[in-house]
């Protein structure tokens, strides 16, 4: 079951704060640190989907991604295979939302998705990789990998 499923009113300016943030940082302290506190945010705040992915189930991390872009109504695919996920995002809500608001897309945009993933993944039996396709549409792929 996923431990986040809001079904209350949406609140899409939690894009543009999102957003902003990701420049503050990566502007103050810089990008390793951005990168270190979306690996942080990826396990921690997201623990529940990390501890299954380390149980080797991938469930919740499906649910996570399946809810929360049904609810934005994004445009996406996903894909899932024992040892493969897939999420393919067409047209990515956040950026959407800033566009229709006016507001630059982060630069770090994208980079949070890999980092948040990765996040998730760390000391689990999965890995992430994401492809930019271009900006908005990018490829997510979970892999459950042999670790030595």
């Amino acid at each position: 079951m996923l431990r986040y499923q809001e079904d209350n009113e949406l609140h899409k300016d939690f894009h543009s704060s999102t957003n902003m943030t990701l420049d503050y940082i990566a502007g103050k302290y810089g990008v390793e640190a951005l990168k270190m506190i979306l690996r942080r945010t990826g396990k921690n705040v997201y623990k529940s989907i990390h501890d299954k992915l380390a149980q080797g189930d991938a469930s919740e991390l499906v649910e996570h991604l399946n809810w929360f872009f049904m609810r934005e109504q994004g445009k996406y695919q996903l894909t899932v295979e024992d040892d493969k996920i897939v999420f393919e995002v067409f047209e990515c809500p956040a950026h959407r939302h800033l566009q229709n608001i006016g507001q630059a897309v982060s630069p770090y945009s994208c980079l949070q998705t890999g980092e948040v993933n990765a996040g998730m993944c760390e000391d689990t039996m999965w890995e992430s990789d994401v492809q930019i396709i271009e900006p908005g549409h990018c490829v997510q792929t979970f892999r459950k990998v042999v670790k030595k």
